[in-house]
């Protein structure tokens, strides 16, 4: 039984209005005694305390900036919010940037200041970012002037467009200059929202996870702790974006958990992050393992001495991948499993508990099992449905899809998994329809609402399809309409058009022409008849 929440500090009660009910909560699990938090609790006032003064917290492309120094721009930007742009307690701020001390300071400001935290990866499109602050209702906007297009032709709620400030040289930056250097953060209740992080489903439609400050400072002192080790004189450095729950854990939470430095890089390559990490000594890596895989061929051109962990996360980590990483580099690869709704990696290994093929086993504080589709706990060697419990776990935001994630307190995280005699997780697949390319998740019927856009699609259908270097791509099988000839230039073309509609990383690299898509006599898609299973 889930205790109740305390008195929210926020006089915006959006955040609690909207929560699911209780009865349909996840077990939270707060069991280690690490995780004993006091009732009144601001995360980032806590993380933002945490390294030395003149420690270097965060470097970016156009330098660097101590832990002094960061607190001191999140305070200014914490005023700008709170005064000039006149936001009350619980107000949602969108935030949309790239991986820049900025983007960061940013985050840390909203959260210190009261408020709730919504960031978008910086390949959104303007239809994807009008989905996601209609669903948070959104009362203001801080982004990058960088990635202003995108924004100005989305659909905001007006308050949020008439409440929209451009970082980057821009208007915050002078906004900021005329705010003192120390904001005294929020009293925000330990349960109280602060960011909500948007996924998307199978059916493409966003869900919005709603974590509480409670949760933020669990993932630094569970799978950081437990199996990273982490430590102040580390550097972090790694390619997820901060809008990602991975990259927001992995390159500024756990950092500034325990004091240490992120080095936070826009539009990193594989070539381009070994040349930091040898630049910055970099001592953690968080990156997917398409990345792995193009780094291992090349790590032999740089010094790579100071990296002492890799970890890899957001799509399945081949054995072979793994082994060429060990032998170019000497380390043992870190795999993870975690997700948007737990906020980060749940189940993961490291040095002499790794096994290959397997993701690993419970991070401490956390629970797991495999359940048939009866709901029932089945033993080792059985494929079933991964279910987890611990300390974070599934809130959507107003949406009836809760009643399907959650299940007997377990969260049901959609993937197929089989557990060992010694307790080890391997993955299998996933249950449902969601493709993993390079780390990213993308929803099928997504890419289909895309292409039926396009006159000259009649119908659609879009797959997974196992790919040697991404893990999986993006498969759609088109029927045209009458009088349309399939060409491979008229693919180029759709191809295009996908990229125009939603975030480019989504689009179909490969296509095929169909004369029908395969369906029931109810008219329902058979998807996996378009993947060749029998």
């Amino acid at each position: 039984m889930n205790t109740p929440l305390a008195p929210s500090a926020y006089t915006d009660t959006f955040a609690r209005d909207h929560l699911p009910p209780q009865a349909l909560w996840p077990e939270i699990r707060l069991d280690l005694p690490e995780l004993q938090y006091p009732p009144r609790l601001n995360c980032a006032d806590v993380l933002l305390r945490a390294g030395a003064a003149e420690h270097v917290a965060l470097r970016g492309a156009q330098g660097e900036w101590t832990y002094a120094q960061l607190r001191g721009q999140v305070a200014r930007i914490a005023h700008v919010l709170r005064g000039p742009m006149g936001l009350e307690s619980g107000n949602r701020v969108l935030l949309r940037g790239a991986n820049t001390p900025m983007m960061a300071a940013c985050i840390l400001a909203v959260i210190q200041a009261g408020l709730i935290a919504v960031p978008t990866m910086p390949l959104l499109r303007a239809r994807e970012l009008t989905a996601i602050a209609g669903k948070a209702q959104v009362n203001a906007v801080l982004c990058a002037d960088s990635l202003r297009a995108e924004l100005e032709a989305a659909d905001l709620p007006a308050a949020a467009r008439a409440n929209t400030v451009y970082f980057g040289g821009a208007a915050l930056e002078r906004m900021m200059a005329a705010q003192p250097a120390h904001f005294d953060a929020v009293d925000s209740s330990a349960d109280d929202v602060c960011l909500i992080g948007f996924t998307s489903g199978t059916t493409g439609v966003p869900k919005g996870t709603m974590h509480f400050h409670r949760d933020m400072m669990v993932i630094c002192d569970c799978f950081p702790r437990s199996v990273l080790r982490t430590r102040a004189d580390d550097v972090f450095i790694g390619t997820p974006p901060l809008a990602f729950t991975f990259g927001l854990g992995g390159l500024l939470l756990f950092p500034l958990r325990v004091g240490a430095t992120a080095v936070l890089l826009e539009k990193l390559t594989p070539e381009t992050l070994l040349e930091a990490i040898q630049t910055h000594r970099a001592t953690v890596c968080f990156t997917a393992p398409t990345s792995y895989r193009q780094m291992a061929a090349m790590a032999g051109r740089f010094d790579l001495a100071s990296l002492r962990a890799s970890v890899s996360a957001g799509e399945t980590l081949p054995p072979a991948t793994r082994e060429a990483w060990r032998q170019a580099t000497g380390l043992q690869m870190i795999d993870g499993i975690g997700a948007t709704e737990l906020l980060h990696i749940f189940i993961s290994a490291a040095g002499e508990q790794v096994r290959s093929g397997a993701t690993g086993k419970p991070v401490p504080g956390y629970q797991a099992c495999i359940l048939d589709f009866n709901g029932r706990p089945v033993g080792p060697g059985v494929i079933g449905r991964l279910a987890v419990k611990g300390p974070t776990g599934c809130r959507y935001l107003a949406d009836e899809r809760q009643r399907d994630y959650v299940l007997d307190g377990w969260n049901l995280t959609g993937d197929a998994y089989e557990m060992d005699a010694d307790g080890y997780f391997y993955y299998r697949s996933r249950t449902d329809d969601m493709i993993i390319s390079a780390g990213y998740n993308i929803a099928g019927p997504e890419v289909e609402d895309a292409l039926l856009r396009h006159p000259a699609v009649a119908e659609c259908g879009v797959i997974g399809r196992e790919d040697e270097e991404r893990g999986q791509i993006v498969e759609a099988h088109v029927v045209l309409r009458g009088g349309v000839e399939a060409s491979p230039e008229l693919a180029v073309q759709l191809q295009d058009f996908v990229k125009q509609q939603i975030a480019p990383y989504k689009y179909p690299r490969s296509i095929r022409f169909l004369k029908a898509l395969p369906r029931t006599e109810t008219g329902k898609l058979q998807r996996f008849k378009l993947r060749g299973e029998l």
